[in-house]
């Protein structure tokens, strides 16, 4: 079992289960990445990834310096919706318009929702 990292939150266990079987149906191409969210208690990360090539097109997070200032005074949800604008602001200076969005296990609730909506604020269809 090299490689194998044991969860022992119960939670997390669930989460990662959910994230392979919908892995199982998404991909992203160079054309239509996977938008890919992930939260953490504090943050909130987002990355358009090519699964062909196995490259990162473009990342935002509410920790960019970019951010700093519009983040100032922002609740989690704010913080979230201003870093799905972000993503999609960089995907569309690459002339990327549509993605696949990828919730990564979570619920489409809350911060990953906002995200969402973020990026389709800039822009991105999907």
């Amino acid at each position: 079992m090299a490689g194998h990292v044991k969860i022992v939150n119960p939670q997390e266990r669930k989460r990662q289960r959910r994230k392979v079987h919908i892995r199982l149906s998404l991909s992203g191409t160079a054309a239509r990445p996977r938008l890919s969210v992930f939260r953490s208690a504090k943050h909130i990360y987002a990355q358009a990834v090519d699964d062909v090539s196995g490259q990162v097109l473009a990342a935002a997070s509410d920790l960019e310096a970019a951010l700093k200032g519009e983040l100032e005074g922002k609740n989690k949800k704010e913080r979230a919706k201003l870093v799905g604008k972000a993503i999609g602001a960089k995907l569309l200076a690459k002339q990327v318009t549509t993605v696949v969005f990828d919730r990564n296990g979570y619920l489409y609730h809350g911060r990953v929702a906002h995200v969402a909506d973020g990026a389709r604020e800039a822009g991105l269809a999907f």
